[in-house]
């Protein structure tokens, strides 16, 4: 079933005419992006994406969670920007293949019904939705107090796209020779938690160090598709859980592998301060966190230059952080 997140189901407190759902349910309908058929509530929701005109359209479909990075929000009592995470975590797996988000679906459970922190949730979804382009549809909001503690609540994501075939970025054309450009996190993005909930305090999380790490993940879609129009981008890799000895392999063709030199780019002291506290190696590290490096786009060496000055204008800094070589072996000296 998919309906507006802020309707009426079994154990949900109905909001229609509420003021603060009304500032939600805007937000929404600001995120549809025009294409949306159907009305809010229904049993279903309808997206035309005909209107495109794409000669052969392939769809693209991603899921994905937050985990434990809720409980940063727990701590803070800050629960805006979880949403974007939620949102990133999706969208940015999907442009991996060049395509164009075109709408999200969520679904939201929890322990006991907040109205608060309802409201804040689903609108940091809209609003990353609308940095991301796509349209909110609508999602289930399940309120299940046998299930989860009461203040807490889970999130999960699901995102459709679509991508022209004669466009699809699948590292078919990555040589030896080409260039691992990195594209900077806004941090720890939305992986390594259940470490990070470990080697810092409740105290800690509650405070400074806590904010910081509640920084939403980045949202790459409208850079990395503009810059896909502005040269030849061979490939695209999301830095997530496994960082990039796990993730730059899943866009390499058989045979293949980099070289990466970690002192190309400024690593956050705070990662250095999370590698002392658990006693991480750099390997350790490079598997288990983005170490300030949220997305790798493999390009053209002589199209470094253009994709920095083009990222420049979305405020995004980037590196070129290594080569593709020959071997299979992802190697960070």
């Amino acid at each position: 079933m998919v309906v507006t997140a802020l309707e009426s189901y079994a154990g949900v407190p109905h909001l229609k005419g509420d003021t603060s759902y009304n500032r939600v349910l805007a937000k929404i309908t600001r995120s549809t992006q025009g294409k949306v058929q159907s009305k809010f509530g229904g049993f279903s929701a309808l997206f035309d994406f005909g209107r495109f005109k794409m000669h052969h359209p392939i769809l693209v479909s991603t899921t994905d969670g937050v985990g434990t990075k809720l409980d940063l929000a727990r701590f803070q009592n800050k629960h805006d920007t979880i949403g974007i995470d939620l949102v990133a975590m999706c969208v940015n797996d999907l442009i991996t293949c060049g395509a164009r988000p075109l709408f999200f679906l969520d679904y939201f459970a929890m322990g006991a019904f907040d109205r608060k922190k309802t409201v804040q949730v689903i609108g940091g979804i809209a609003k990353g939705c609308r940095e991301a382009g796509c349209a909110l549809l609508g999602g289930e909001t399940a309120v299940m107090p046998d299930f989860y503690e009461n203040s807490k609540y889970d999130l999960a994501g699901f995102s459709v796209g679509v991508v022209e075939e004669s466009k699809v970025v699948d590292g078919r054309k990555v040589k030896a020779g080409d260039v691992l450009l990195g594209l900077a996190s806004s941090g720890f993005h939305s992986n390594g938690y259940s470490l990070l909930r470990k080697v810092f305090t409740k105290n800690e999380l509650s405070g400074g160090i806590g904010r910081k790490l509640l920084t939403p993940t980045k949202i790459y879609v409208k850079p990395i598709l503009e810059l896909a129009q502005t040269i030849q981008v061979l490939a695209v890799a999301n830095i997530t859980g496994g960082g990039i000895y796990d993730n730059l392999p899943r866009v390499l063709p058989k045979g293949l592998g980099a070289r990466i030199i970690r002192k190309s780019w400024p690593i956050d002291e705070l990662f250095f301060e999370v590698a002392k506290r658990a006693r991480y190696g750099d390997r350790e590290m490079f598997h288990t966190f983005n170490m300030g490096i949220g997305m790798v786009v493999i390009i053209h060496r002589l199209d470094v230059p253009a994709a920095q000055r083009f990222l420049k204008k979305y405020k995004i800094s980037s590196w070129p952080i290594g080569v593709v070589e020959r071997g299979g072996k992802i190697l960070i000296q």
